[in-house]
């Protein structure tokens, strides 16, 4: 089951690249069923939070007419950033399933570790490694041409 909500959010990944955005996916479930569905928007919206994870869990949050998602599991293709292991953490999301490690903007595994830190008053439960090679290789593919074009 994992597998195919990683899938999709490899997907919004992908749309996300299309448009030129930075190639992360996000998919918000509960109960198997998909609340919400992002790829990164921050150019397109011109809002540097646009990022997939906190999209999915506002429109979630929408949805469900709360500002908590204690039931629901995020999947998501980049390991999140301190800001969206904030968000994460103030919506009470119950797991968190990441592909890629990211060793520079990470702040799950790497970096501040926000759900390791004592101020952190949430923390869901982690999985990482799910459909990695994937995600890495999208990110990559996506950093080398923009690098070949000179963006």
């Amino acid at each position: 089951m994992g597998e195919s909500f990683m899938e999709i959010a490899l997907a919004e990944a992908r749309s996300a690249a299309q448009r030129g955005e930075v190639p992360v996916g996000a998919v918000l479930v509960r109960d198997g069923e998909v609340l919400a569905r992002a790829g990164n928007r921050t150019l397109q919206l011109h809002d540097p939070s646009a990022h997939a994870e906190l999209l999915v869990i506002r429109e979630a949050c929408s949805t469900l007419e709360s500002q908590r998602l204690p039931d629901c599991d995020l999947y998501v293709t980049l390991e999140p950033c301190a800001m969206c292991a904030a968000a994460i953490s103030f919506a009470r999301i119950r797991r968190l399933y990441f592909a890629a490690d990211d060793t520079k903007g990470g702040a799950v595994a790497h970096g501040p570790r926000f759900f390791n830190q004592p101020t952190c008053h949430h923390a869901p439960d982690v999985y990482s490694g799910i459909a990695q090679s994937e995600a890495t290789a999208l990110l990559k593919e996506f950093f080398q041409i923009r690098r070949s074009k000179g963006v």
